[in-house]
């Protein structure tokens, strides 16, 4: 075939071809294909679809808008060294915001967050930003800056207040935690790693939360809002707002293994901060009522032990300052008792309680029903005023004598007991009233005891169930484990060497 005749047949087969996939198309059995696989792109969502995210974005922006301004950045200088603060034992993963704030022999500073809440210049923060400054300055987001007094501040509750001259300040609009809700979104302001005015989204995860932090009182108020919103150190004192422009809480404290931000924020509910910063500012310290108990949350063999059917209430672990002088000890409340309502209200946990008891004042009487033992009880206590100075001072105990006990094992209960040395309980500072008691010098992994008690911290003092008597010796202990049936639970006063205060602890003995 000449050369002419070869091209003549190519062209013959290229408009063949052509005519084909004109025909295939004219009939729809091919399509244009632009080199893709799989299925075809989704259409464009309509404005119907994405119209409730616009919402809620804008809602955001108006936030930010109306909160951001009254939110200050708060710089506090300690001029002058301070001796160190002693720490008490803290769960690891349980971090306070601005560690820096901690005192040690070097002057320093830090920074925080607050919010003004007045236009007279009256600022909401953390007692822990400002603890130890001796200058505080803060910044508006318009850059204005101002020298800031310290109007007062409580470490039970963690709430400072600050005083700057100025006026037609912009504010905060206050609202109620209470009708907060677990799932609502929720906004942080605040400068969180010097980041200014920053601020992160997410919603109430919990509510009620109580945390292991350093420094706790025997009148701390532990009823913290959970969130996931982004905290960081530095968002210390700043607001947590409600979707409605509203705050809901002081943020204060954070949970993570790093000291950062890990999904678990937690602030002070802006109802328990009204209260404090109106006292600081009427009277310059909080007159809070009291019952005069420290609590403790109550588990299956507390319950079992209480003869209720359903695993609530706060136990009564003891009496504070003193079984003398607290209003409830007075009142015929004792150690081992389940509170289980209060002020005619059911009482679950002990954030409950104590957001039932700060609604009084001093001096008011308020009913309370327990359960002691399966025997359920009313007390009318006329609620009494933690001490201005809560800081214990403890006597310098004078040499004593006493016979040596050699330990004693107790496979009933799991745990190893002595004596009490004197040495310790003198560098331990144990008061005299819990220096006869036994101590737990070992506890097995494998008896009821286990994570109850704690070798080399905890002191048997007084059993409360099913007799009760005083624990002195390893004879006394004993008699008492001989005489418990098997099915019944033993009750025990202990005094914590590490809380320095008492708890009750209940034991199944199986």
């Amino acid at each position: 075939m000449n050369k002419l005749a070869r091209v003549q047949l190519v062209g013959a087969a290229l408009i063949a071809f052509a005519s084909g996939l004109v025909f295939a198309s004219g009939f729809d059995l091919t399509k244009i294909s632009w080199a893709q696989s799989g299925s075809q792109p989704a259409p464009k969502p309509t404005s119907a679809e994405v119209r409730p995210l616009e919402e809620t974005g804008q809602a955001f922006e108006a936030i930010a808008e109306h909160v951001t301004p009254a939110v200050v950045a708060i710089e506090a200088e300690q001029l002058e060294p301070r001796p160190s603060a002693t720490r008490r034992d803290v769960r690891p993963d349980v971090e306070e915001f601005l560690r820096q704030f901690q005192p040690d022999q070097q002057p320093r500073s830090g920074s925080g967050s607050g919010f003004i809440v007045t236009k007279d210049g009256y600022i909401l923060t953390n007692n822990h930003v400002i603890a130890n400054a001796d200058r505080v300055t803060v910044t508006l987001l318009d850059n204005r800056r101002f020298p800031a007094r310290i109007v007062g501040r409580d470490p039970t509750t963690d709430v400072a207040v600050l005083k700057v001259e100025a006026q037609n300040l912009p504010t905060v609009t206050l609202g109620d935690d209470n009708s907060a809700r677990i799932g609502q979104w929720v906004v942080a302001i605040g400068n969180p790693l010097g980041l200014e005015f920053t601020v992160t989204a997410g919603i109430v995860s919990a509510k009620g939360r109580t945390l292991p932090l350093p420094n706790r009182q025997d009148y701390s108020i532990q009823d913290f809002i959970q969130t996931d919103a982004a905290i960081n150190p530095g968002n210390s004192g700043g607001p947590l707002v409600n979707i409605r422009g509203e705050v809901i809480g002081i943020n204060s404290a954070i949970a993570s293994p790093t000291g950062f931000n890990a999904g678990y924020g937690f602030a002070i509910p802006i109802t328990l901060a009204k209260i404090v910063m109106d006292d600081l500012v009427q009277f310059g310290r909080v007159r809070r009522a009291v019952l005069g108990v420290s609590i403790g949350e109550v588990e299956a063999p507390d319950a079992r032990a209480a003869g209720l059917t359903d695993i609530r209430g706060v136990k009564v672990q003891g009496f504070v300052p003193s079984a003398d002088e607290s209003p409830a000890r007075r009142a015929g409340v004792e150690a081992g008792d389940i509170i289980i309502s209060a002020a005619g209200q059911r009482v679950n946990r002990g954030s409950e309680l104590q957001r039932i008891i700060r609604a009084f004042k001093p001096g008011e009487v308020v009913e309370v029903d327990v359960s002691r033992f399966g025997e359920r009880k009313t007390f009318r206590i006329r609620l009494g005023e933690p001490p201005v100075d809560e800081s214990v001072v403890a006597a310098i105990s004078r040499p004593t004598t006493e016979p040596a006990v050699s330990r004693r094992s107790y496979e009933r209960l799991g745990v190893t007991v002595q004596a009490l040395p004197v040495e310790l309980a003198r560098s331990r500072q144990v008061d005299e009233s819990y220096r006869q008691g036994l101590l737990v010098s070992a506890v097995s992994n494998r008896g009821p005891a286990f994570n109850q008690l704690y070798a080399n911290r905890d002191i048997i003092v007084r059993s409360l169930h099913p007799s009760r008597r005083d624990i002195r010796t390893a004879a006394d202990l004993e008699e008492l484990v001989r005489s418990v049936k098997r099915g019944d639970v033993l009750s025990l006063l202990v005094y914590d060497m590490g809380q320095r205060s008492t708890k009750v602890v209940n034991l199944p003995i199986d």
